[in-house]
């Protein structure tokens, strides 16, 4: 009984304005087998109520057990012969199917007497009982698929494209990237895309898990499926159809669904090899049984019971209800795993690795600090003479200086006869300074180049800077030294409590950097994280992690650049950052972070390790009700009705404990 081959109608809607429409729906439900809710309830509530009478015995000459036997039954007659002709495969339906026939047969020889229960009513239960535990399960991959569910109907049917001829609504299908759009108040954002003007806020809650709308004005990014809950505004469109954000999402949970863990491929041939085992236990405990007693009822009723509590069902649920459940949930929270056997993995894992840039912080340079050495510039002086020389470059320090310039309103001079070199820093000639002295900006190596001395007393005033892992660059006029600047990352808010809770959990954190030792140190100490590897190139990440693996550490590793790719798949598990995170960088990571946010990832550790604890406790309980009831069964203790309420309150105990795994809540 394999849960990922059932599906479940939508249950969410979505506000917007735009029709929508079921772009991989379709794929989606041609390998899913969908089932009517109604159905559901109705034919457990038919068989229960036909039990009840069969039970009380409420019509002369019938037993009603016959209409639960039919009813619940017909359906498992009909998967059993399905899996038998069509995949050549004995399943657990087959041995339930036995077991009812049984039951049927058994009644032929031996009726009920006067206020007895009958063999029928034994297989009218376990019918009865095996479509309630569907039900149920079912319930649990509804639960789990809501996010999917809600992801399929978010893309929108029709978008608004501005052109020469005005504005036309057009399909989705025909939108192209680099078609200017208007989205309006209340609609869906038909693709991904970039603000060009319009102030708004946008919901980014089923994709990214966060709470609040979030502002956005020209420049930002906006993803398609998400909703626009405020003002006009019109984009330019930049991922299109399967390149969206939210198609690339769908397929992630799509895949996800479809991988098996290798511990569910194991319990699935594990239970096919128990039905023809069950089957010839029951046949010698039966044979066995009229033997010793003389008495065929005797043994028939044994070897019925046995077929009955045989069944694997719990057995077969344990692993894929609990994987689904966990899966769905993660995605509700932002998180996006690709298969089961990564969850698996996740658990297990000894030492987290993280990249720093754009992981462990922001990923976007700031100003720290700016030191004039001469009366001529003040604080803001300098820094304007160092952002009109670094306007026309587009390195992230160089926008990072102008940007600030700009924040403080500082006018920017002319500039001329600009020139980079790589690594070091750019010359320009700033028109308005001096007579239009030649500014000379970058690091030690660039002075040095021109000949520009640096006098120990001002390394000195660099010395708390380099401490604090900034980067410094020096600023000169003419081969005069003027001051410094120095900027450095910004730390993620969130990362010292994220690495905390980490290490709390019982897994060790290391920082791996392509920074300066400085650089990496002051990242470290600042995030709360003691093992360090600085002046990593991409190739020294994928042996760091050779080296972890070789001494048998179970790493991951977390990451969002694209020098991160091969460690990502390096690593036993591999979590991206899916905002900032390139699309090789998604791709070869197991786990996405949809958001950006690494404080989910104590809380997908903990669901991981939550998820292997309670597929271990399933399998147990699971064999130990079944080895139980069939030695109570051999013995002649236990009869084939109560056989069938012990062996199916198991399954129905794996399902619930289960979906208790949907209701794990991330902590804030």
């Amino acid at each position: 009984m394999n849960t990922t081959e059932k599906s479940c109608p939508a249950c969410c809607q979505i506000r917007s304005a735009a029709p929508t429409e079921k772009i991989n729906e379709e794929k989606f439900e041609e390998k899913t087998e969908i089932r009517s809710p109604v159905w559901e309830f109705v034919l457990p509530i038919v068989s229960g109520l036909a039990l009840v009478a069969s039970f009380f015995h409420w019509i002369p000459g019938f037993d009603p057990a016959w209409i639960a036997i039919v009813v619940s039954g017909t359906p498992l007659f009909r998967q059993a012969l399905n899996e038998l002709f069509d995949g050549g495969r004995i399943s657990a339906d087959f041995l339930v199917s036995t077991a009812i026939l049984a039951t049927i047969v058994a009644n032929g020889y031996f009726p009920a007497h006067h206020g007895e229960h009958s063999y029928l009513f034994a297989g009218g239960e376990v019918a009865f009982i095996m479509q309630l535990g569907l039900m149920l399960e079912n319930w649990t991959v509804r639960r789990a698929r809501a996010g999917i569910e809600s992801l399929l109907r978010l893309t929108p049917r029709t978008a608004r494209r501005i052109s020469d001829f005005g504005e036309e609504v057009l399909p989705i299908s025909q939108i192209l990237s680099g078609d200017q759009l208007r989205v309006l108040p209340g609609e869906t954002v038909p693709v991904d895309g970039k603000i060009e003007s319009g102030n708004t806020s946008i919901d980014q809650s089923l994709m990214t898990g966060e709470s609040m709308p979030l502002d956005k004005s020209p420049g930002d990014a906006v993803f398609g499926g998400t909703i626009n809950c405020f003002g006009s505004f019109t984009m330019r469109a930049t991922n299109v159809g399967e390149d969206s954000s939210l198609a690339r999402m769908i397929r992630l949970v799509q895949e996800a669904e479809q991988r098996r863990a290798p511990l569910e491929r194991i319990i699935d041939r594990w239970a096919s090899f128990l039905v023809p085992i069950a089957i010839l236990t029951a046949i010698l405990v039966g044979f066995g049984t009229w033997w010793l007693t003389g008495r065929l009822e005797d043994g028939i009723m044994r070897g019925v019971t046995i077929l009955v509590v045989f069944c694997p069902c719990s057995l077969v649920l344990a692993t894929p209800t609990a994987i689904i459940a966990a899966i769905g949930n993660a995605s509700r929270h932002g998180i996006l795993i690709r298969s089961g056997e990564t969850l698996e993995r996740l658990g297990s894992v000894d030492v987290l690795a993280f990249d720093k840039t754009g992981t462990l912080t922001i990923g976007e340079p700031k100003l720290k600090f700016v030191q004039s050495f001469v009366k001529d510039y003040d604080e803001n002086g300098l820094l304007a003479l160092a952002a009109s020389a670094e306007t026309l470059s587009e390195h992230p320090l160089s926008r990072c200086i102008v940007e600030t310039a700009a924040e403080r309103g500082l006018s920017l001079s002319p500039t001329a006869d600009f020139r980079m070199f790589p690594g070091q820093g750019i010359v320009v000639r700033i028109a308005d300074s001096f007579q239009g002295e030649v500014a000379t900006i970058g690091n030690d190596r660039l002075m040095e180049r021109f000949g520009i001395g640096i006098d120990e007393v001002y390394k000195k005033a660099t010395d708390t800077r380099f401490n604090l892992g900034e980067t410094v660059l020096w600023f000169a006029l003419d081969q005069r030294l003027i001051g410094f600047l120095s900027l450095a990352d910004t730390i993620r808010e969130t990362t010292k409590k994220t690495v905390e809770r980490i290490r709390e959990i019982g897994v060790d954190v290391l920082l791996l950097t392509g920074d300066n030792e400085r650089a990496a140190q002051s990242i470290a100490e600042q995030s709360g994280i003691h093992l360090v590897r600085p002046n990593l190139l991409p190739e020294g990440k994928v042996e760091a992690l050779e080296e972890f693996k070789q001494r048998g550490t179970r790493i991951g590793m977390v990451g969002d650049g694209l020098n991160d790719a091969p460690a990502l798949k390096t690593a036993n598990v591999g979590v991206a950052m899916g905002k900032v995170g390139s699309d090789l960088t998604i791709d070869a990571a197991d786990v996405v972070l949809v958001g950006d946010d690494i404080s989910r990832i104590p809380f997908l550790i903990r669901l991981s390790r939550k998820t292997k604890q309670t597929i271990f406790n399933n399998i147990v309980l699971s064999m130990s009700i079944n080895v139980v009831a069939i030695l109570l069964a051999s013995l002649g203790v236990m009869g084939p009705v109560v056989g069938a309420l012990v062996h199916n309150a198991g399954s129905v105990f794996v399902v619930l404990n289960a979906s208790l795994l949907l209701n794990i809540k991330r902590e804030e």
